[in-house]
């Protein structure tokens, strides 16, 4: 019975969702842009039923650094919707292209460097309309578990790291802000995490949490709407989060997940 639920909710849904083709013509871009962003909040609420997954992202009124990585891009006052793709051919095997899911308007790219020390990454985070360089996350050649330091650009302010917990009954990554005091590699003597990354990291569907426990960000991987240009997962950021650095630690985490998602999709094809 649980199963017929979400079954008898969607046919309903896209019964109301969609619309005849000729009146799909005579629409404008922008009714297209809202159907879409309604049909992907439809298919993510019923997705959220299926998984068990927590449906609300909690606005943000502050964060824990200052300022955001970018005024006029890192902060909205609603909830946003981005298509995260790692390209397809890569030199570096660590980029990606983010773009608004709604509009199909590119966001930012992020690019590996070239040449590094091997297990010694470093990604790039660029503004995708004037290529403005916005954040930098720059792998520890020596830590206890995967590490990445956040910096706001080359050379730029140390804002904290993410890093894969060492002690934890399932995969999780902390998100530290630099200067808050603490130090140590098991957790007992660091700071609390500003951040908390958890869930399933292997099918794209974790979220992110603040020291509060309310979620600021949710991830999914692209399974019911199939966008032509969006082939990898999305991710939805509440309104006040620093869009930024929701994007940059989902990056880091997928490169440490790349090669088991991969194994784990060819096992199943």
């Amino acid at each position: 019975m649980m199963r017929v639920v979400p079954l008898l909710l969607l046919s309903a849904l896209l019964a109301e969702a969609f619309v005849p083709l000729h009146q799909q013509l005579q629409s404008s871009r922008s009714t297209s842009n809202t159907r879409d962003s309604r049909l992907f909040n439809i298919f993510n609420d019923i997705g959220d039923m299926i998984s068990g997954q927590p449906s609300r992202l909690d606005a943000q009124d502050s964060l824990p650094y200052d300022p955001c990585f970018c005024g006029d891009k890192s902060l909205c006052g609603d909830v946003r919707t981005f298509a995260v793709q790692e390209r397809l051919i890569s030199f570096t095997g660590e980029d990606f292209d983010v773009s608004d899911a709604t509009s199909g308007a590119p966001f930012v790219r992020v690019r590996g460097a070239m040449l590094h020390l091997p297990g010694k990454d470093k990604m790039t985070m660029f503004d995708a309309g004037s290529g403005k360089e916005l954040l930098v996350l720059d792998r520890k050649l020596i830590a206890a578990t995967p590490t990445y330091d956040i910096f706001r650009s080359e050379g730029g302010e140390k804002i904290g790291w993410i890093e894969k917990k060492l002690i934890a009954m399932t995969d999780t990554f902390d998100i530290y802000m630099e200067g808050k005091g603490g130090f140590g590699v098991t957790g007992l003597l660091k700071p609390p995490p500003a951040y908390r990354v958890s869930g399933d990291f292997i099918d794209r569907s974790f979220v992110m949490r603040n020291d509060q426990n309310q979620v600021v960000a949710r991830v999914s991987e692209d399974w019911i709407i199939e966008f032509d240009a969006f082939n990898h997962y999305q991710v939805q950021v509440a309104p006040g989060m620093d869009a930024m650095l929701v994007l940059a630690a989902l990056c880091a985490i997928d490169e440490e997940f790349d090669e088991e998602h991969k194994a784990k999709k060819e096992q199943e094809s």
